[in-house]
């Protein structure tokens, strides 16, 4: 890793992260980045990894030099599955998979997001499930004596408008480019959100 000049380098980019997640997750939690010596385990043990060009090791290295901007704009960000094996395996106890997540956090706040991730968001505000119900499910709930519909929004419309309210209070449908009217995604390019 080469830094090109000093603006790649933002010290204040380790506090960032600590500052966004410690009300959460605690300060000595996040804070287990600063831990990290590379060692690899966590981009060796990564399922995501394997079929893609992710390298969970090389995200935690952009959050230990302060590289706020190759870590926030990177593409790889959104590829972490957060099925916890780096945070399992790492013998250093980070907690890899929740840092990921508060990077992530900070990346959204500025209206950076994966495709996928904003259509599941998407799901959960027209549905308020991230999966929504489909005849498959059904089928399978009556098949097993349950009732077709669930006990959740599907069933209680009123606790939808109330997970709409949450998103749209919390300014979350703005942040994830959801147009609240049409019910849909604004059309928004990766590369639009680079620039």
């Amino acid at each position: 890793m080469v830094l090109k000049s000093e603006s790649d380098f933002k010290n204040s980019f380790v506090g960032e992260i600590i500052d966004n997640g410690k009300d959460i997750l605690g300060e000595e939690h996040v804070s287990s980045f600063k831990a990290c010596y590379q060692r690899g385990t966590c981009t060796g043990s990564c399922p995501s990894g394997r079929i893609t060009a992710f390298k969970t090791r090389k995200l935690i290295r952009y959050a230990q030099f302060g590289m706020r901007k190759l870590a926030v704009e990177s593409e790889d960000l959104w590829m972490c599955t957060t099925c916890y094996e780096c945070y399992e395996r790492c013998p250093r106890e980070v907690k890899i998979t929740d840092i990921i997540k508060v990077i992530r956090n900070i990346a959204a706040k500025e209206g950076r997001m994966a495709e996928a991730h904003k259509k599941t968001a998407l799901y959960v505000f027209k549905t308020g499930h991230a999966v929504p119900i489909n005849e498959e499910i059904k089928k399978a709930r009556k098949s097993l004596g349950l009732s077709e519909i669930p006990p959740t929004t599907h069933k209680y419309p009123d606790a939808l408008e109330v997970v709409r309210g949450i998103m749209k209070d919390l300014k979350f449908c703005d942040m994830v480019g959801i147009c609240t009217e049409t019910m849909q995604l604004k059309p928004i390019e990766w590369k639009d959100m680079s620039e």
